[in-house]
């Protein structure tokens, strides 16, 4: 019978040596971890502040042993008894990913391979399904350049060399003209970051190469949109009011079954009070069309003016959801003006009384913003609502508003504050940003425009008292 070079024969083996450390290991030594000891085929041997841990496979058709190695460095701070516990369930597991092929090599695992399992493994387990879908949609745009190299062949050269790449005309996937934005390309090495940044963890490579990845991008048309504090008055005093509908001419149907014609006829509608009070809290307090979304009566202190941020509304597949907020800066609290907390109240107390008057019809619970039957508001809802109502307002007035989409009101709200001097670290907290870093790359072109404003006022001053 003929066997492949690579064949091997998978037999479980302890030798008598490690059967012997053992022993004395588990009844005689207090330091359990101090030696070298075996647990099935996996040997474990303590080095430095951390655990080789290595699995014998068995050997080749030519008696040469077979091994897979790992390293095991558990958390600080652990007692002795959880720390090797921590250590046995560890070296059991990477055993039985051995035995089941499951082990990774970075010399030999592509990153499309890679990328495949750490979607399933661990972004499954930590980040929600939109947020999964996002970031599979940015790997997705990846993989065509980079998938097909093995993990440790990611050098910082190549890398550098690809993300410069994105900022080149025809690099975009949806053909328009033109490289991507800055903010787009961050969030494409942010993501692929996190990929590799747990190939250091599993130690199929020793250091996340995007770590040492500086490119310049070439600057784009892309700029935030928001608008100013004149096309704020102007569009929060338009909502305010009645606006005519027209509706075409069209045919119905009576009881009888008798078909009549309807000519075009006008009707006097009004936006939502609900509606009208989302638009100036997503103004004036900068939250996520999520956070709005998610907030309850009890979120509102209405005695200090203060909205308290602890869920948010997710949206996947058709299905709305309650989830935690992005990061644990986004749990924050945030300051409205006075005359905004007193709408809100008079709201719950128009709520009340529309609650009592539908009785059973009623399904929901306290949101502040909801369907007709209680239930929480349609995650489309407030873009629609917004974005028809600016549509209105550009058909009634000369000077048109730029069409923004709702997360526009949230840069608005963060341009006015730097614009006046509101130090940017209370900005970001404000937000919910984790790092000011974040703040700052964001509203990057704007602060350039607001020094170069400061710099036309100190030319000004300076010079005309010169």
């Amino acid at each position: 019978m003929k066997f492949s070079i690579i064949e091997m024969k998978l037999s479980h083996f302890i030798s008598i040596k490690y059967r012997k450390r053992l022993k004395t290991s588990l009844f005689g030594s207090p330091n359990l971890l101090s030696w070298k000891m075996v647990i099935n085929m996996a040997s474990i041997e303590k080095r430095g502040n951390g655990y080789r841990i290595t699995v014998c496979l068995g050997t080749d058709i030519y008696g040469k042993k077979l091994f897979e190695k790992i390293t095991y460095r558990p958390d600080p701070g652990l007692t002795p008894a959880k720390e090797r516990k921590a250590v046995e369930t560890f070296a059991f597991d990477f055993e039985q990913k051995v035995l089941n092929g499951k082990v990774l090599d970075g010399r030999k695992t592509t990153l499309y391979d890679f990328t495949q399992r750490w979607l399933k493994e661990v972004a499954a387990q930590k980040l929600q399904p939109k947020t999964i879908s996002a970031y599979t949609d940015i790997l997705n745009g990846i993989m065509p350049k980079l998938g097909h190299y093995k993990l440790t062949e990611l050098k910082p050269a190549v890398l550098n060399s690809y993300f410069s790449s994105l900022t080149k005309d025809g690099a975009r996937r949806d053909g328009k003209p033109g490289g991507y934005s800055k903010g787009t390309i961050a969030k494409a090495k942010n993501t692929l970051s996190s990929v590799l940044s747990t190939a250091v963890e599993w130690e199929l490579i020793e250091k996340n190469p995007l770590e040492r990845v500086h490119f310049e991008a070439e600057p784009t048309a892309e700029t935030l949109k928001f608008w100013t504090p004149e096309q704020c008055t102007a569009f929060l005093e338009y909502i305010e009011q009645p606006y005519q509908v027209t509706s075409k001419g069209h045919s119905r149907t009576d009881d009888t079954g008798l078909t009549y014609a309807v000519g075009d006829y006008t009707r006097t509608k009004e936006l939502q009070e609900q509606l009208k009070i989302f638009i100036n809290l997503a103004l004036f307090s900068g939250l996520r069309k999520g956070e709005l979304l998610a907030l309850e009566w009890s979120d509102i202190d209405f005695e200090n003016d203060i909205v308290t941020v602890s869920k948010s509304v997710g949206y996947s597949k058709g299905e709305q959801f309650i989830k935690t907020p992005k990061t644990k800066h986004s749990f924050r609290k945030v300051t409205i003006p006075h005359f905004l907390s007193l709408r809100i109240k008079a709201l719950k107390a128009d709520r009340l009384r529309y609650r009592l008057s539908i009785g059973d019809y009623w399904q929901g619970g306290e949101w502040l913003f909801i369907q007709e039957n209680g239930k929480l508001m349609n995650y489309s809802t407030p873009y629609q609502a917004f974005h028809d109502s600016i549509l209105r307002y550009n058909e009634s007035h000369r000077e048109p508003l730029p069409v923004i989409p709702l997360h526009g009101l949230r840069h608005t709200s963060a341009t006015l504050l730097i614009a006046n001097n509101q130090d940017i670290r209370s900005v970001s907290a404000r937000l919910g940003h984790a790092e000011t870093s974040t703040t700052l790359n964001i509203y990057t072109h704007f602060l350039e425009s607001t020094d170069k404003k400061s710099a036309d006022i100190l030319e000004n001053v300076l010079v005309k008292h010169a």
